[in-house]
């Protein structure tokens, strides 16, 4: 990933995407925005934060990276594996209007100027793009997503919505909570191993009895290769959300005081 500064904005993307050439993109730091307080700065969510601050957030950072703010479309996220298909009429929902997309995970679409949004505070975001059949995807996987696929899920409604052929995508796994940090308990662990026997490779025990670390953002490119998407086209940002907590908003260091990430992409 590369980071990019525009003045006190910061936000990062993928080179392998920015080099289609149809998308404009980015994945949000806490940087550049006018938000205050626990929100500083660049919140993206409303949470508790003032309605005008966040509105003014994303002009900011939509501007910067060409898109309009007012052509955003949100979810609220529940840690499922629902994908919505983005159209037109959607244009603007859960910004600048009420949202009626409630419980989905995930947003595609095949239509320009549509700008899909996910939010994030240490789960990992999943932009997918389709060169070829121009259509794009961003996923919000926390363990819960991880374990059900829902990046594999988001390319398989492409295939069926838009004719995507998996070895044509282009994917991006973004800055998120990383196997340094991401301990849980055995618990979670079962989880992993009922649904995804392969994970077992990705989980580590940790220093603390009965607790391991999982690398998520592992486990989600094997799972990207596995729906057929060739290794070389995913570029994993690597990126630790907890340890780089003076750049992102994490969960798990701030607490529900914090503000939230955002990925953004839109077909240009």
């Amino acid at each position: 990933m590369k980071l990019n500064e525009q003045g006190n904005l910061k936000y990062y993307t993928f080179e392998n995407i920015e080099k289609t050439n149809i998308v404009k993109h980015c994945f949000s730091t806490k940087f550049g925005g006018v938000s205050t307080g626990c929100y500083e700065s660049m919140n993206l969510a409303f949470r508790e934060d003032k309605k005008e601050n966040v509105i003014k957030n994303y002009e900011i950072l939509c501007n910067s990276i060409g898109v309009d703010y007012k052509n955003v479309v949100f979810s609220n996220q529940i840690h499922q594996d629902k994908i919505y298909k983005v159209i037109k009429k959607d244009i603007g929902k859960g910004l600048l209007k009420e949202s009626d997309i409630k419980g989905y995970d995930a947003l595609i679409t095949n239509e320009k100027d549509i700008v899909l949004v996910t939010f994030y505070a240490d789960c990992v975001s999943i932009f997918i793009v389709d060169p070829i059949n121009k259509a794009i995807g961003m996923a919000h996987s926390g363990w819960r997503g991880t374990v059900k696929e829902i990046g594999a899920k988001t390319i398989k409604e492409m295939t069926k919505e838009y004719n995507s052929n998996p070895k044509d995508l282009i994917v991006g796994i973004g800055p998120s909570i990383e196997k340094c940090c991401f301990q849980v308990g055995g618990e979670v662990v079962e989880e992993f191993k009922k649904d995804l026997p392969f994970s077992e490779n990705y989980i580590f025990n940790d220093s603390v009895k009965d607790k391991y670390k999982i690398d998520l953002q592992g486990i989600i490119k094997q799972t990207i290769i596995n729906s057929g998407v060739l290794e070389n086209n995913i570029e994993v940002s690597g990126l630790c959300t907890m340890c780089n907590s003076n750049m992102f908003f994490s969960h798990r260091v701030m607490g529900n005081e914090r503000g939230s990430l955002a990925g953004i992409i839109s077909l240009v």
